[in-house]
């Protein structure tokens, strides 16, 4: 499978990361989160080159998870601001943080805490049911070949 064939994969992890999959597109997303809109706060706090900032804020954009927002008109300068698509990543990276909490902090701890604002609680994320509401994991789910799948003729391996 090429990088570049990513998108045409009948799997829908591997089209999410043909759009979200690199080091600088998260690292983006994640400051987008922490309130970071303008190019050159990104080329800053990350110390990427204006070519691939440019490059990566293009296919977020593309992809419709940031759109640019006018904040001057002369000369006119834009900001990056998550789309509604955008703002359902948050689960995704909060999934990625508490991992790296879990198993890559040192002996400080984790850099950061996330504070529910409806109760004011320091909080990890949970992944729950959809239906029941009953906390998953892992071993508590199966999968099953949907239309996607059998449409494209291959199967996931039974689990």
């Amino acid at each position: 499978m090429r990088w570049e064939e990513l998108d045409q994969q009948p799997c829908s992890l591997a089209r999410t990361l043909a759009v979200i999959g690199d080091r600088w597109s998260l690292l983006i997303l994640r400051d987008c989160f922490l309130g970071i809109r303008r190019f050159d706060q990104f080329e800053d706090r990350l110390g990427i080159t204006r070519h691939i900032l440019a490059d990566r804020l293009k296919k977020l954009v593309e992809h419709d998870v940031l759109r640019k927002v006018p904040y001057q008109e002369r000369p006119r300068r834009e900001e990056y601001r998550l789309t509604d698509k955008g703002l359902e990543l948050h689960p995704v990276l909060m999934a990625m943080v508490h991992w790296g909490d879990r198993h890559m902090a040192d002996e400080r701890g984790a850099p950061v805490r996330h504070i529910h604002k409806g109760c004011g609680q320091a909080m990890t994320p949970v992944t729950v049911c959809s239906e029941c509401g009953e906390p998953v994991t892992a071993r508590d789910i199966r999968v099953e070949a949907g239309p996607g799948w059998e449409s494209a003729g291959v199967l996931p391996n039974p689990s």
